[in-house]
């Protein structure tokens, strides 16, 4: 089945989407958040896309799974102004915490006015860890191609293009290409870098 994510499509077999449907429904937090569940089910395929075709292991796949879907679970309700982090961890923004109601007998809630700063929920050590493996492979597998074509520099336009940034404009200048050439190369690589992960 292909399920769209942006721009792009991942190819996930049904036995992938019924393990993503199972693990954000098993979510504590997936509960009176129901109606988000597409949004939980496509950031979780946005952001596992990559491991599920490189994890070979079941067992390691559920795990990295259920992390990506917790932590994609937590992104869409934060973006949808549905939870706030508190110092005890996160709290519905439809709640209001015991420290405050707990000073009067009888709380006045008409004057409780309440501000929520933006938060920023931060990589863990395991997300790094993935990312990090991932990039190594993607590493890896340029300088393979670099090396069956080093007359196409795919090792010096991943570096221009995807780690100092610059435009195809400013590569096909560096390079003394035409754009055309560049964007050629580029796709190329990226098609060669694809299949590799497959």
């Amino acid at each position: 089945m292909w399920e769209e994510q942006g721009n792009y499509k991942v190819e996930l077999a049904q036995d992938k989407i019924d393990l993503i449907e199972k693990i954000i429904k098993s979510d504590r937090k997936f509960a009176n958040n129901e109606d988000l569940y597409d949004d939980f089910f496509n950031e979780t395929c946005k952001r596992s896309c990559l491991i599920v075709k490189t994890v070979s292991s079941d067992a390691t796949l559920e795990a990295y799974l259920r992390k990506i879907a917790t932590t994609s679970i937590l992104n869409v309700l934060k973006n949808e102004g549905r939870l706030r982090r508190t110092r005890s961890g996160y709290m519905s923004t439809h709640e209001i915490p015991i420290e405050t109601a707990v000073h009067s007998s009888v709380p006045d809630y008409s004057k409780l006015e309440v501000k929520y700063e933006p938060v920023d929920i931060q990589d863990t050590p395991e997300d790094f860890a993935i990312k990090k493996e991932i990039l190594q492979k993607i590493i890896d597998t340029v300088y393979e191609i670099d090396k069956t074509s080093p007359d196409k520099n795919y090792l010096r336009l991943y570096d221009l293009r995807f780690e100092k940034g610059m435009t195809q404009k400013e590569i096909a200048q560096e390079l003394d290409l035409s754009q055309s050439e560049v964007s050629k190369r580029l796709f190329k690589l990226m098609e060669m870098v694809k299949q590799a992960f497959n």
